[in-house]
């Protein structure tokens, strides 16, 4: 059994499930409608992780499904370029056909010409499949309708990234046409639960049709997991229904809502709430949890206060305007620095050159790298950031350190839907993470207009105050007596209201910090000093 922090990080069994302890898990949805977007804010524990926004005129999301013709085929590439009504041409790769693609091609052909009616594939005489390492040119022609999925939304000047291999996700398994394989997820561990799973999926599985079963099926019964094949199965057929009518290029299946799809994926047991601003897309989300899981119901609240903005009241807009900079402010006095470069992302740990005598060096780069590893985590996933990532993470001598460390991240990445790989660190520090995005990164604007002079930029004020609270919380393990001095404006902002920040400070550090207005500084400018009235380093 671990006891205390200290003793922990001197316990190599102890110490990865000390930090995962740390960091509980209670998930909060939040849903703000405007008139031309709707933004979704996911909460881990009161801590913002992820945050989409699905506009009106987005009409290439993940998932959806386009009839459209093929541009042109290019031996070079060993792809098409294909018309799905984007600005740019989308790419489809030969790997991203299906090994059926040739029985693809041969169903949308009889259906086009209405000489097949029944879309169950029951009856449906597939082809051969097509050859793994052939090329392009050997199974499409310009001009030629095909079935494609958006896999990869246009991103910067790219357009859409198809797959021939259509598939057609539910909440417990994946429908996966013109196929006949059973897998299961790799993330359900129990043999005996896969082999389960796999006899159950095979017993009601209809002829052509492959299905992959997903995590969250762990556990599930046969009624649970045959509702689902029949809503797929019916999704399915209102789309083949489209295709003899459809224009070329259009949209014959879209994906769910984006509030629907994110339930889809990541609801579970952990949500303690879903509150939405919008009384629509309320009902439509109460529906859909009352249909995967009904006893779930009462956690979608209708929220209707006109006072205060349904992001404001959950903290979430000081949480995007804290989370999107260049310096990250972690607990511990720790932040983290982010820089996006054309090839690669580099993020570097800092301690914030705090000291701490109950510890040495290396308990204290492991204690910062800890916290670090699950902020990066974080990170990642709220930014959507993709390629490759290269974390900078202080020095540790120590291999067992290192594995923890490395254990740790891997295990707070675990709920990324997004297909990554992390590399062991090197002995500088060094983790290596290629990540693979599939929607625009989310980049949020985190610098204002500089009020002293009006020209320039700085960064949001509200980081500063950030930055300030972190300091408090490094120096109140090292200094007696605290000194702030601050521009008049932010030494107001300190002091008001009951409990004011400073006062917080004194019950969280049992310190309390004595605020002297400047006015010679600049707004964002302040300084700490010692009960000797000596400047204390930043």
């Amino acid at each position: 059994m671990c006891f205390g922090l200290t003793e922990a990080l001197h316990s190599k069994t102890c110490k990865a499930h000390v930090w995962k302890k740390i960091y509980s898990v209670n998930k909060e949805l939040i849903i703000r409608s405007s008139s031309d977007a709707v933004d979704f804010a996911l909460l881990k524990d009161g801590k913002l992780i992820e945050l989409h926004k699905e506009e009106e005129k987005s009409n290439f999301q993940v998932g959806d499904i386009f009839i459209a013709k093929i541009r042109k085929p290019v031996a070079g590439l060993n792809a098409a370029f294909v018309n799905v009504g984007f600005e740019k041409d989308a790419f489809l790769h030969y790997h991203d056909l299906g090994p059926n693609l040739a029985s693809q091609l041969k169903f949308i052909k009889l259906v086009n010409a209405g000489k097949l009616k029944d879309f169950s594939l029951k009856t449906f005489q597939f082809e051969k499949e097509i050859d793994k390492d052939g090329t392009i040119a050997e199974v499409l022609t310009s001009n030629q309708s095909v079935l494609v999925q958006v896999v990869k939304e246009p991103i910067s000047t790219k357009g859409p990234r198809l797959s021939a291999e259509l598939s057609l996700a539910g909440r417990f398994i994946v429908l996966v046409p013109f196929s006949d394989r059973v897998s299961v997820s790799q993330k359900i561990e129990e043999k005996s639960e896969k082999d389960r799973l796999k006899k159950l999926v095979q017993s009601i599985k209809p002829k052509g049709f492959g299905v992959i079963v997903r995590t969250v099926a762990e556990g599930k019964n046969t009624a649970e997991l045959e509702k689902d094949l029949q809503n797929l199965l019916g999704r399915w057929t209102a789309m083949c229904k489209k295709l003899p009518t459809a224009p070329h290029p259009s949209k014959v299946l879209g994906e769910l809502n984006r509030a629907s799809s994110i339930l889809r994926d990541v609801f579970n047991d952990t949500f303690s709430g879903i509150h939405i601003d919008d009384e629509t897309l309320y009902q439509e989300t109460k529906d859909y949890v009352q249909e995967i899981a009904p006893s779930k119901q009462s956690i979608v609240k209708f929220y209707q206060s006109k006072s205060t903005p349904i992001f404001e009241k959950y903290h979430i807009e000081r949480q995007i305007k804290t989370s999107f900079g260049k310096t990250v402010s972690m607990t511990k006095g720790a932040y983290l620095i982010i820089e996006h470069t054309e090839a690669l992302h580099v993020i570097d740990v800092n301690s914030g050159n705090r000291s701490n005598k109950a510890t040495n060096q290396e308990d204290t780069a492991m204690e910062v790298n800890m916290i670090a590893a699950a902020e990066i985590a974080r990170q990642l996933r709220l930014r959507d950031m993709g390629g490759i990532i290269v974390v900078d993470f202080i020095d540790m001598q120590n291999p067992d350190n290192r594995k923890v460390l490395f254990d740790f991240l891997r295990e707070e990445m675990e709920d990324d839907k997004a297909k990554h790989k992390i590399l062991p660190p090197s002995k500088f520090g060094l983790v290596q993470i290629t990540r693979q995005r599939v929607r625009p990164e989310v980049n949020i604007e985190t610098r204002e207009e500089d009020p002293n002079s009006g020209k320039g930029e700085i960064e949001a004020p509200i980081l500063i105050i950030d930055r300030i609270a972190s300091d408090v919380e490094r120096l109140a393990k090292s200094q007696q007596k605290i000194v702030l001095n601050v521009h008049p404006f932010v030494a107001a902002y300190l002091k008001k209201g009951f409990p004011s920040l400073r006062s917080k400070w004194f019950f969280e550090h049992k310190k309390w910090v004595k605020i002297i207005p400047r006015d010679a500084y600049t707004y964002l400018e302040y300084h700490f000093y010692d009960q000797q009235g000596k400047k204390i380093k930043d």
